[in-house]
């Protein structure tokens, strides 16, 4: 019965220790220097994860290139079938197929342009006739 409670005490504290263990975490190391910044790996942080969605309306060819699913073809396309006026125009008007399409409809966004005023000297004139 002894040893029992002997084993039974140690099986204990060997939980108990580990329970209180303290975390080890891997050493931070030194940012790159200026003349490792090219050969080093680039380490996406919060603020790259979130980056505008690109405008499919003025996005240049190499840009549009760099979304997933889209090369040399479908780039050239979106740029043919310009303006759009929604981003799910792209699968609509089967510029793109809709995987491709259901790949990229977070990263991407159909601006508008914005109308020109007409100048306020213009209005002026107007009020006056």
């Amino acid at each position: 019965m002894q040893k029992l409670t002997s084993l039974f005490a140690a099986v204990l504290l060997a939980i108990a220790g580990s329970a209180f263990a303290q975390k080890v975490e891997a050493p931070k190391t030194a940012p790159a220097k200026a003349a490792d910044a090219k050969t080093a790996p680039k380490i996406e942080t919060k603020t790259d994860a979130k980056k505008e969605p690109m405008d499919i309306n003025s996005a240049s060819v190499d840009e549009l290139k760099t979304l997933p699913g889209v090369g040399d073809t479908y780039a050239d396309k979106i740029v043919k079938g310009r303006p759009y006026s929604g981003k799910d125009d792209l699968a609509k008007k089967k510029i793109v197929p809709a995987k491709t399409y259901d790949g990229i409809k977070d990263l991407i966004i159909a601006k508008q342009a914005k109308k020109e005023e007409p100048k306020k000297d213009a209005k002026k004139d107007e009020k006056k006739k």
